[in-house]
Order: structure tokens, then C-alpha cells, then sequence
């Protein structure tokens, strides 16, 4: 029964498509830390299907019956909706059989840069080249990032908290495989042009994730994306604007392609496996799910301009996107954790090997990741949230503009949050605190939480923690306690060993 439940789970969220896109960063909580490109973790695109949302009822290729506009003369200046020497809405002679050969892919570059220009109202400073990269080159890039031991430590720290990689396995390993065999194209700010991820000679990219990829670049051009919110929640905060974009441009795009313009329906070449691990891709997938309806909420108070100035105050996290009504007056509250009692514990700091902060923020989509792995992992059957609670059904549909809910049982109130890493001897622990907005907030975050740490093996002691069975991948001693409006989850080897990280 659960194998099958699995099985439908992964279909619908493969039809998906061209929107199913993972934005997160790898090997810590920097945006900017991923082997490829410092800056490609940002903005890239992955898709988990071999097929473009505009290959379907709506979308017509060149030379259909679908007839363009007549397209007006060059302009003498440059001006939205043109680009290049193509408007908007004109049509194009080329195949598509094989591919796209260079002069064909010039065509439709330029002209899906005046679609997106005529759709967003953004103007492209620049032109937007298209480069391709073998697969087999791109594992190896993904597979050459220099982590220091601090790094390292700390990231598999941070995941084995998050109960979603376990003590023996590499978490950036596994966070790489995830979207390594499924990427398809992303977008590079430092080197300003879309890659193309390949298995042919010859590049292959729908309309759809071209106009997507092409959305980041006129991006960056206009608002600068190279900035660095600086840590995990950062980041869901700001690449939910940045995705949310680019989806609602995207499918608006997409709407006119069989009824105004004609489009290239091309299939994509490669990729199309699913996610290596389930929980790491639903915590990537924030930005893409609530993203959408997070602009949408903004285009609704402002419209683009709206949009447009948000720019200048992305959200804060991902509170503020799961709960527009939040933005942007809401802002993370400040925590801070004692030194453990002991001095055997020492801080682990990845700063020593890499640009970037000594602590982990980690806030709703990371504790509803956790909850919603819990129907995929092999350990076994039980789960602590129902399907029904986490994909958002429009009826019998999934709502493809918003597919995912995030504001499970212990997501609701966060507040802030800091989490820090120490060894002893070989051995790693954590302190991870959160706040929430009141008391009930805090309460149901640890009855929650406490409902994922039994569902890995824990059985609480006489004392109140929680021992996981070693023949768990989490095999370690929990605590889990409430203070007000606070909730502080340590971990250590041993139940002995919680009082040495943390005195309660």
C-alpha cells in the first residue's frame, strides 16, 4: 500500500514539468556555496520531467495553422517587445526535428527575449547567450567542490538534525544526486548566459524553460540576484521572489502560445529522473511552490511594480511567503545559544573553510521537509502528516500554481531560529533553538517535532529525552524542551551527554 501511494505521488509531482524547479543551495547555508557556479544554486532550473509544459494542447510549433501577428518594422531604439531584430510575435522558420542548430537557436533566443520582455514589462540590458554542457561534464563540475573538513561536519550536522540524511551518509553528496541527474539548464549571473545540460549534440529547450531561464537573466540585469542573504532561511525567503517570478512570467508566456503566438515545442534532452532523495527535494522545492502565489499576492496589492519593489525587500523567509500577510513588516527575531557547560565540546565553524555564517537558520519549509519525509523514507510505515495535508488539491487536481503546502502542524509562528554544531572527540552534537510568535506556537513545533524523532526510532527516557535505537540512521540522544515561547532540541551521542551541550 505505501509503495503505491509512493509510486502515484511521484507522477503527479513529475507532471509538474517545466515548473518543477529546485533553487536551493548545497553544502551549507550560503546561497552561494554549489561546485558548479557560486551563483548558479540561486537561479537554476531543474526539471524532473522529459517534457515542456508547452508541449500540449496550448502550445503550437512553427508552421502550424497558429497565426502570428504581422510584425512591425525594426525599431530605431530598442524598446520592450523587441529584441534583436524579432518582435514579440513573430514567427520563425525552423526545425525542431533534431534540435536546434546555432543560427535556429540564435532565432529563438532573441525572440523568446521580446516575448519575455512583452510579458514581464522588464527591458533586457544585454544580450543573453546560451551555452550547452555534456552531462557527463556537469556531474563532474557538481562532483569537484572544495569543502573543508568545518564545512562538512557541520552540513552533515545540519541534515542529521533535520532527520533527513542520517549519520553514515554524506549529506552534500546526497543533496547533489538529488538534482544532478535531473537538471536540465540554469541560468549563471557571474558569467551572464543560460547552460544548457545535455545528453545530445545538439541543445534541446522548450519555450517554457527558456523563457524561465531567460526571466532570471532580465533578473539580474534589472535587481542584481549576486547578492548573498547569507543563510538557509535567507534564501527560501529571497528565491521564492525570484522563482515566483519567473513562474508567474513563465506560464503567462505559456498561456499565449497556441491562441497569440506560435511557440517550439521541443523536447528536452535528458534529465527526467526522479529526485534522489524525496525530503532534500521538497525542502528545494519552497521557492517554486509558494513562490508563485506569493507574487501573485504581491501583483494583487501593486501589480509588476509591485513586484518590481520588492526587489529592494525581499521577504525575510519563508514565513513571509507561506503567510503573505506577513510581508514585509514581519522580520526573524534575533537568538542566540549559551556555551555548552562543558569545554569538551567545541564549536564547529565552517567559516574557517568557506564564506559563510558559523550557525544555521533553518525555519517552516526545513520543519515541514522533515514531517513530509516521513511518507517516503524506507525505515518504516508510519508517517507524522497525511498526503491530504501537504499537496494541495483544487478538487480532484493538483493546483499546479500552488501544488505544495508548507503550513504543516509545527510550521505556524516561527519566529526565528539558530542552530550550532560542536564535536568532541570524533563525535558531533547540536543545539538547534527556535522562538515562535506565542506559547501554543512552541507547544505544537515540539509535540510535532517529537512525533518525527518517534517516527525515527525514539523512545522516550525516564528523564523526559528521547534515545534513537543505533539500528536507526539517527541513533542518538534528543532533548526537547519548552521555555515560554521557545524551543530548544539538543542532540548528543548519549543521553549523559545533552547536559554537556546544553544546561536546561
Amino acid at each position: 500500500m505505501r509503495r503505491q501511494f509512493v509510486a502515484l505521488l511521484c507522477v503527479v509531482t513529475l507532471l509538474l514539468a517545466g515548473c518543477a524547479g529546485l533553487g536551493a543551495e548545497t553544502g551549507g547555508e550560503t546561497g552561494g556555496e554549489t561546485p558548479t557556479e557560486t551563483e548558479y544554486v540561486n537561479t537554476t532550473t531543474l526539471v524532473l520531467d522529459g517534457e515542456n509544459l508547452t508541449d500540449g494542447a496550448n502550445n503550437s510549433s512553427e508552421g502550424t495553422q497558429v497565426a502570428d501577428s504581422d510584425a512591425h518594422p525594426d525599431p530605431e531604439t530598442d524598446r520592450l517587445g523587441w529584441e534583436n531584430g524579432y518582435w514579440h510575435n513573430e514567427s520563425l522558420d525552423v526545425d525542431n526535428t533534431d534540435g536546434l542548430n546555432d543560427t535556429e537557436l540564435s532565432a529563438v533566443v532573441n525572440r523568446s527575449m521580446a516575448r519575455v520582455e512583452h510579458v514581464r514589462g522588464l527591458e533586457f540590458g544585454a544580450d543573453v547567450p546560451v551555452s550547452t554542457i555534456s552531462r557527463a561534464a556537469y556531474r563532474n563540475q557538481s562532483a569537484n567542490g572544495s569543502y573543508g573538513d568545518a564545512s562538512w561536519t557541520f552540513d552533515n550536522a545540519k541534515f542529521e538534525a533535520l532527520f533527513l540524511v542520517g549519520e553514515d551518509t554524506d549529506s552534500i553528496e546526497t543533496q547533489e544526486n538529488t538534482f544532478g541527474d535531473s537538471v536540465l539548464g540554469y541560468y549563471s549571473p557571474s558569467a551572464d548566459e543560460i547552460v544548457v545540460v545535455t545528453d545530445s549534440e545538439t541543445p534541446r529547450i522548450g519555450e517554457g524553460t527558456l523563457a524561465h531561464e531567460l526571466v532570471h537573466a532580465v533578473q539580474d540585469q534589472q535587481f542584481n540576484l549576486s547578492n548573498d542573504p547569507g543563510t538557509r532561511e535567507a534564501i527560501q525567503g529571497r528565491n521564492a521572489l525570484i522563482e515566483g517570478d519567473a513562474r508567474t512570467t513563465e506560464t503567462a508566456y505559456e498561456g499565449r502560445c497556441g491562441s497569440e503566438w506560435s511557440c517550439v515545442a521541443v523536447e528536452q534532452s535528458g534529465g527526467g529522473s526522479p529526485p534522489g532523495h524525496w525530503g532534500i527535494y521538497f525542502l528545494m522545492y519552497f521557492p517554486y511552490s509558494d513562490g508563485s502565489a506569493f507574487v501573485s499576492e504581491l501583483s494583487d496589492r501593486g501589480g509588476w511594480g509591485a513586484v518590481n519593489a520588492a526587489y529592494d525587500e525581499v521577504p525575510d523567509g519563508a514565513r513571509e511567503v507561506i503567510t503573505p500577510a506577513d510581508y514585509s513588516e514581519w522580520e526573524p527575531r534575533t537568538v542566540s545559544i549559551p556555551a555548552p557547560p562543558s569545554d569538551d565540546w567545541k564549536r564547529v565553524r565552517p567559516s574557517t573553510d568557506r564564506d559563510r555564517p558559523d550557525y544555521a537558520t533553518v525555519g517552516p519549509s526545513a520543519i515541514a521537509a522533515a514531517q513530509v519525509y516521513t511518507l517516503y523514507d524506507d525505515y518504516n510505515q508510519s508517517q507524522v502528516v497525511e498526503p491530504g495535508q501537504f499537496f494541495n488539491y483544487d478538487g480532484t487536481r493538483l493546483d499546479t500554481s500552488d501544488p505544495l503546502n508548507y503550513g504543516l502542524p509545527g510550521t505556524d509562528g516561527w519566529d526565528g531560529g539558530r542552530m550550532q554544531v560542536y564535536t568532541n572527540d570524533g563525535e558531533t552534537g547540536y543545539v538547534w533553538r527556535t522562538t515562535w510568535t506565542d506559547e501554543q506556537s512552541a507547544e505544537r513545533f515540539a509535540t510535532a517535532w517529537e512525533r518525527v524523532i518517534q517516527h525515527w526510532g525514539g523512545e522516550r527516557t525516564a528523564d523526559g529525552n528521547w534515545v534513537i535505537d543505533e539500528g536507526s540512521p539517527y541513533g542518538d540522544a534528543i532533548s526537547v524542551r519548552v521555555e515560554g515561547d521557545t524551543v530548544t532540541v539538543v542532540n548528543a551521542p548519549t543521553e549523559d551527554g545533552l547536559a554537556e551541550l546544553y544546561d536546561a
